[in-house]
Formats: C-alpha cells, sequence, structure tokens
C-alpha cells in the first residue's frame, strides 16, 4: 500500500514538473496567497495588541472590582457605591499569581472652573506613582510633566480640557463636586501636566488627581475601583474568573478590560470581518489562478489520459492522480508561502511601519507584523485547500473524457 502510494507520488511529481513554466506559476500563486494571509492576518493582530494594551495601560487597567452596578450607573450617585476597605481586597489581589500592581481609584464627575469659563469633566483621584507605572509609554505628556503622590492639591489634564479652558501648567482651576443630599465641594488645584492618550473623547473630559486630594473633595477613605495590572494580558480572562470565586460573597462585580471599552469591540469586529473579506478574496484568486493553470496542463495532456484509460486503468485512476498531483502542488505552495510570510513579516517588522492615528485617536503608532504559529499554519491550510478545490472540476472533466475523442486529441 504504501509502495504504491510512494510510486503514484513520485509518478505526480514528475508531471508536476514537466512544465516547469507553469509548475512554477502555480507555486507561485499558492504561495503568495499564503504569505498575504501571513502578512495581512499579523497587521491586524497587531493592531488588536496595541489597540488594547493603549486602552490597558492608558484608562483600564486589566481588570477593575467594583460593587454591584457601579459600572451601570455608579457614576449618577457615587457615593452609593464605596469600597469601604480596600486594603483588605488589596492584599488578596496582590498574593494571585501573575499580578503585577493594584491600584485604588475614585471616580466622579465634577465642573473645572478657570476663573473665567466651566468645563464638565470626569475625574479620577489615582495612585500617581503607581498610575505612572502602568501608563508608560501609552499617556504622554505634551506639557508638564506627570503627576506625584506628592503634589498636594495638583492636577494633570488631558489635552482635550487644556484647550477648551485655554490652561497650562502653572494656571490655577477650581473643581466643584456635589455631594450627598445636594451639597457641594470645591477645591482649588495647580495644572501640573497636560497628557494625551489614543482617544481624543477621553482627553477632551478627562482631570487626574491625587487619591488623597479626592478623598478630602468626597469627605472619604473609600474608593469606587480597585484595578488590577497584570504580567501577561493573555492572563485577564483566568485572573477575572479566579477573582470571581475569591469576592462572589461581598456584593462586587469583576470586569475585564475590554468590556469596558465599547471602541475597542467595535473596532475589533470590523477588523475581523474586513479580514475575513480578504481571505475569501485571496482564497478566490489561489483558487482562479491554479484552476486556470492546471486546466492548461491538462488540455495538452488529453491523449496520455486517453492513452492511461485505453491500456484499461479506470476513469477513477486519473481522477486520482490529478488531485494527488493537486494535493502536493499545494502542500509545496503552502510551505513556500509559509516561509515567505514569515520572512516577510520579520523584514516589515524590523523596519516598522509607521501609523497615523486611528478615527477617533490622538496619537499614532508603529505597526508590525506578529507572526504566530497557529496564524501561519491556517494561512498554509487555506492555501493547500485551496489548491486541492481547484484541482476537483478539472480532474472530474478529465476523467470524464471518452477515450476515443481523447486519443484523436490534437490530430
Amino acid at each position: 500500500m504504501n509502495s504504491r502510494f510512494l510510486e503514484n507520488a513520485l509518478f505526480a511529481l514528475r508531471n508536476i514538473f514537466r512544465q516547469r513554466a507553469r509548475a512554477v506559476a502555480n507555486l507561485l500563486a499558492i504561495a503568495l496567497g499564503v504569505a498575504g494571509l501571513i502578512v495581512v492576518g499579523g497587521f491586524v493582530q497587531d493592531i488588536f495588541v496595541q489597540l488594547g494594551e493603549a486602552i490597558i495601560h492608558g484608562q483600564t487597567g486589566h481588570v477593575q472590582i467594583s460593587k454591584e452596578g457601579f459600572q451601570r450607573v455608579g457614576l449618577r450617585s457615587p457615593e452609593k457605591y464605596l469600597i469601604e476597605k480596600p486594603e483588605l481586597i488589596r492584599s488578596q489581589l496582590k498574593a494571585m499569581p501573575g499580578t503585577s500592581a493594584v491600584l485604588s481609584r475614585i471616580n466622579f464627575t465634577g465642573t473645572l472652573n478657570n476663573g473665567r469659563r466651566d468645563l464638565g469633566v470626569l475625574g479620577e483621584g489615582i495612585e500617581a506613582d503607581l498610575e505612572s507605572q502602568l501608563t508608560g509609554i501609552y499617556v504622554r505628556y505634551t506639557e508638564g510633566r506627570a503627576l506625584r503622590d506628592g503634589d498636594k492639591y495638583g492636577m494633570v489634564i488631558g489635552q482635550g480640557v487644556a484647550k477648551s479652558l485655554d490652561l497650562a501648567p502653572g494656571d490655577r482651576v477650581a473643581m466643584v463636586v456635589s455631594l450627598s443630599e445636594g451639597a457641594v465641594n470645591t477645591l482649588d488645584f495647580e495644572v501640573i501636566g497636560i497628557f494625551q492618550t489614543f482617544s481624543k473623547d477621553f482627553d477632551a473630559r478627562a482631570v487626574r488627581i491625587t487619591l488623597p486630594d479626592a478623598g478630602e473633595l468626597f469627605g472619604t477613605s473609600a474608593v469606587h475601583k480597585i484595578i488590577m495590572v497584570l504580567n501577561e494580558t493573555g492572563q485577564s480572562s483566568a485572573a477575572a474568573s479566579a477573582v470571581r470565586d475569591l469576592l462572589q460573597k461581598d456584593g462586587m462585580e469583576v470586569t475585564l478590560w475590554h468590556e469596558l471599552s465599547d471602541f475597542y469591540t467595535k473596532t475589533i469586529d470590523l477588523y475581523d470581518r474586513q479580514f475575513g473579506v480578504m481571505r475569501l478574496i485571496i482564497l478566490m484568486m489561489v483558487l482562479l489562478s491554479v484552476s486556470n493553470t492546471i486546466n492548461m496542463t491538462l488540455f495538452e495532456r488529453t491523449r496520455e489520459f486517453g492513452t492511461i484509460m485505453a491500456i484499461g486503468s479506470p476513469p477513477s485512476a486519473v481522477f486520482s492522480q490529478i488531485i494527488l498531483e493537486g494535493v502536493l502542488v499545494g502542500a509545496c505552495g503552502a510551505v513556500r508561502g509559509m516561509a515567505l510570510g514569515v520572512i516577510a513579516a520579520w523584514g516589515i517588522s524590523a523596519i516598522g511601519i509607521p501609523m497615523p492615528p486611528p478615527p477617533n485617536a490622538n496619537i499614532g503608532y508603529t505597526a508590525y507584523i506578529r507572526v504566530a504559529i497557529d496564524s501561519v499554519l491556517i494561512a498554509g491550510l487555506i492555501g493547500w485547500v485551496a489548491t486541492i478545490l481547484a484541482s476537483i472540476l478539472p480532474a472530474r472533466r478529465a476523467s470524464r473524457l471518452s477515450v476515443v475523442d481523447a486519443l484523436r486529441h490534437g490530430l
């Protein structure tokens, strides 16, 4: 059985390379299709990763823990959703494997006044030094510097807030917030820095002050959110599940970073659909190219097929032989395409692709081509399957030839 298959395979290889130009054209079409899938897929995957990391490190962290209902309606009545003893939960979260840092935040809405006009803002009381470690390169300071824990009554503001109120580092502003039962509190702050994230909408309303100042503003030592930062983004779902098991009896809700960003979810859905269409287009290009080459080759081999059937071979033998040739061509082309795609991905990534800011974003970035084993194998499989599918119709047509007509072909 194995010996017979080996003989057929060797015979198929000889047939494939009898017409070297067409064999090379076939292999090139398959290889370019597979390489294209790898490069485009790696580019799209890089968009997903970089956008996700910008959201995580610029705004959300990997996992957020808050009182049940805070994520939906908490900013309407923030005093109802305070975590009274955050240190107990924080110590439990820090002990979990894979945790890089645990931060506390107070979230609030308020009005910022520069002495001439007001602007409604979304504020955060943060642990400034820890937040600086979280944000890293994903939050840029266009003027001034980042907030520090020792900045008493210091504030950093988004670029959009600075433009709206014509503020610069060193300017004084008043923050006015509403407390429970209709009370109002206000504190004066000095602008320390102006930051820029990937999101224009966030920068147009965001201000940050230190956690102690936020506590003084609201007269509380409690917090609204506890933020987990992990060593690896891929650990997010497992970490969230473990935190839910840990805090399920405490009336807490655990939210993953991508559940907090509608923009990210919609962007991923958009690019997934676009890449799906691109895969289909590449598949059709490979199918048509390979099918055309195979049809031309089989047309020239019509008398050969007639001779094979005339000496007693059944039509199924002709069909099997052509399909086997397609299998071998597809495998060779797919392997070459995977190698070409990986080399192209590495070469492009070594240079980088300067990208303009995405829609609704402030900051451009450098794109790369991410090579993942599963993506490379899937691309190779698509190229291989496309070649086999392209061989079926010509093989079926060749196996149904009349022996007499086939032998007289070309005379």
